[in-house]
This record gives structure tokens, sequence and C-alpha cells, in this order.
């Protein structure tokens, strides 16, 4: 009882301190970047109209304002779900409705998925409809929307539901050590899915066409050559069909890799400008960024996997967040819930942490592609994406270090000079 009281007492402690602390964030940001509305900053004055800085000044605003609609929306909805008796009360109508064993496990995952969807919807169709389109952005019309919506539950139910089956067997059937096997497979279903998805899932939502200008090809080949990197195709993404938004990235792993360019993307850039964005790019491959990130993702799973283990049989964690486990029956769905919604919780005060790691990351990134190409052609590029995409060229320095996984234009560009 002194074990669940403590984990009650923490739990809300958390949670209430990163809430003050996510308010008082999207508070400076809000307020610093109104106070520099009417004046583009002195490095930016030749190059960014006044027209562009305070679009990104209002859209900017527009998003942090919803996002705290957001999280105070969410912070009730995870104390709903836990200590106020939400998933205890549907595991509760399911074990009477289904008993207790698989079928009322996966259902309980699904159910709990299905309502934290619907949930979200509000919010995912203003920031669409209203924020996105009152700005310039959106390109979606609502059938679209919805069909995105049905494919991607449907893609989640037929994906996940059978890793779900997997785990939640591992965890009734693989003894004290469960967590490792487990780990295992989360492990090689995501490595699976970095090799599927370009090819089977991403084609589902967006059509991708082999690059077709055959200079630009010609250009990204030769850099290719020159960084010592191989990739499967080059492609060009119909992003306009959604988004005005602009971006390039690689997707895929080993063999499968490949290029990918939105077509907003080959619009707005010269052939030189697209070089130094895909150098970009090539240099996280080129530092072993990618490869880095796996591998913490790797490690951090493991910790989690192992402290779920043990944390799965202690009936302290369930009636600390709030669930009355089940007497006479597996509570394996139960614990992969509590400590889904626990876990950031506990967790988000290390967020500044990987920021801070990302943004080290993206320099590097930067310093290789202005060795590969122009570094003037890399600033430009960045410029132009900033202002397409209505980035803030006046973020709050402490968001700035607490959430940016980018550096700012001020201090990339900056470097580039």
């Amino acid at each position: 009882m002194q074990a669940s009281a403590a984990l009650t007492f923490a739990f809300a402690a958390f949670l209430l301190a990163g809430l003050l602390v996510k308010f008082w964030l999207s508070s400076r940001q809000v307020r610093y970047v109104a106070r520099h509305r009417e004046q583009v900053p002195e490095p930016f004055a030749a190059t960014v109209s006044l027209a562009a800085h305070q679009k990104a000044a209002d859209y900017t605003v527009a998003k942090s304002r919803l996002g705290l609609l957001e999280t105070a929306f969410a912070a009730a909805v995870l104390l709903g779900w836990t200590l106020l008796g939400g998933l205890d009360a549907l595991n509760q109508v399911l074990v009477r409705w289904l008993g207790t064993g698989m079928t009322q496990q996966l259902l309980l995952l699904a159910s709990f998925a299905v309502i934290g969807g619907l949930l979200d919807l509000p919010f995912s169709l203003y920031q669409t409809f209203v924020v996105e389109e009152r700005f310039g952005f959106n390109k979606m019309t609502l059938r679209l929307w919805l069909a995105d919506l049905l494919k991607g539950a449907l893609l989640g139910a037929l994906i996940g539901l059978p890793i779900a089956a997997l785990i939640l067997w591992l965890m009734g059937a693989a003894g004290p050590w469960w967590w490792l096997w487990a780990w295992a497979v989360w492990m090689g279903f995501n490595l699976l899915l970095l090799v599927i998805y370009p090819t089977f899932i991403a084609p589902l939502f967006n059509k991708f066409q082999p690059l077709e200008d055959e200079t630009l090809k010609a250009r990204v080949t030769a850099l290719m050559q020159r960084c010592g990197f191989a990739a499967k195709g080059l492609f060009v993404m119909d992003g306009s069909k959604r988004s005005a938004h602009a971006n390039a990235y690689f997707t895929g792993f080993g063999a499968a890799k490949r290029v990918v360019f939105y077509d907003t993307l080959l619009a707005k850039l010269s052939p030189g400008e697209v070089d130094a964005v895909l150098a970009h790019e090539l240099g996280h491959f080129k530092h072993k960024h990618i490869v880095k990130r796996i591998v913490a993702m790797f490690a951090l799973s493991l910790l989690g996997f192992a402290l779920l283990g043990w944390l799965a049989s202690r009936v302290w964690f369930y009636t600390g967040l709030g669930v009355r486990p089940n007497l006479d029956g597996p509570n394996d769905a139960l614990a992969l819930l509590l400590f889904m919604l626990a876990v950031p919780v506990f967790t988000y005060f290390v967020s500044p942490v990987m920021a801070q790691f990302s943004r080290r990351h993206e320099f590097e990134a930067d310093a290789f592609a202005a060795t590969q190409t122009s570094g003037r052609d890399l600033g430009n590029a960045l410029l132009k994406l900033y202002e397409d995409n209505a980035s803030t060229l006046t973020p709050d320095p402490v968001f700035v270090k607490f959430y940016y996984s980018h550096p700012p234009a001020s201090e990339r560009l900056a470097r580039l000079a």
C-alpha cells in the first residue's frame, strides 16, 4: 500500500510539474515571437520580407496556442485514464463481457487506441483545416483526410494487432525473461518496418515517381558517388497533394534506401540548393547519426522492456496508477498500457538532453554538406525552407534548448557564413 501511494504521488507530481513547465515554455515562445514580430532580425533584413517574417510569427503563435489547448486536454485525458479510473473501468467492462484471456487483452488495446484516436480527432481537424488553411499550407480535402485516417487505422490494425498478440503471448508464456524475447521481437519489427515502409506502406498515401530531370539526376548521382552513398532510387513525392510545406529525406534501410524529394521542394530550390540539401542528409549517414540513433533506440528499448518486466509483476504498479489488476487472469495488456502512459510523464525532463544531441547532429551534417557542395547554396536553401515553412526566425532561446531538434535559422546560417 505504501509503494502504491508513493507511485500515485510521484505520478501526480511529475504530471503537474511537466504541465506547468510546458505551459511556461509555450507562453515564453508566444510572447517572445510576438515581441519580435514587427522587425526582421538584422542578419535576415536583406533577404526576408517583413510580410514573410510576420506570417512566420503569426503561424508560430497560432500553433503554440493550439498546442497549449492540446497539452491541457492531453493531461486531463491521461489523468482520466489513470488515477480517475478510466482504464480500470474499460478493463472491467471487457472482463465482464469476455472474461480474461487473449481476446479480452487485444480488445482492451484496440479499444484504448480507438478511443484515444477519437479524442485526438478535433485537434487534427482544427490543425489541418483551420490553422494550416489559414496560412495557405493545407492542400487536403476532407475526403482525402478521411481516406488517410481510414488507411492509417486499417494499417494500424493489420500491423499492430499481430505484433501485440505476439508480445502478449510472450509475456504469458516465456517465463521471467519474457521481456528480453519481447524486446528482440520489437526491435526486429522496427527494423523490418524500415525495409518495407518505402516500398509497401508509403505508396499507399502518396505517389512516388522516379526523378525525371536528367540534369538534376546527374548532379545528385555524382554527389552521392563522391560521398560513397548508394540508394535504390531517386523519387519525387506528390507532397503538394496534402501540404505546401517542402522537404527531402532518405528512407529505408540497407539495400532498400531511397532518396525522396517533395515536388514542392524541387519547385522552390535551384539545382545547387537541392544538391546542398541532399548533402546535408548524406552528412547524417557519413557521421553515422542514423546508426547511432538506432543503437540508442535499441538500448533505451531494452531498458524499457526490462523495467516493464519488473513492474508488470508488482501489484502496486497497477493500483498506484488507478487500476485494479485481474486476480484470476493475465494483466499483460494493462501493464503495457500503464507503462506507455506513465513513462512519458517521468521522462519528460530528459527531452532537452535528446534535443541537444539532435541539434549537434544537424550542425555536423551542415558542416559536411558545406565541404561537399557550396555553403552559400546550403544557406540559401535553408533560408528558403525556413521561409517556405513559415518557421520563425525569432524563437525563444529557452524553448529552443528544451524542444528544438534542429538549430534555429540564426545559429545554422551563422556557422555557414
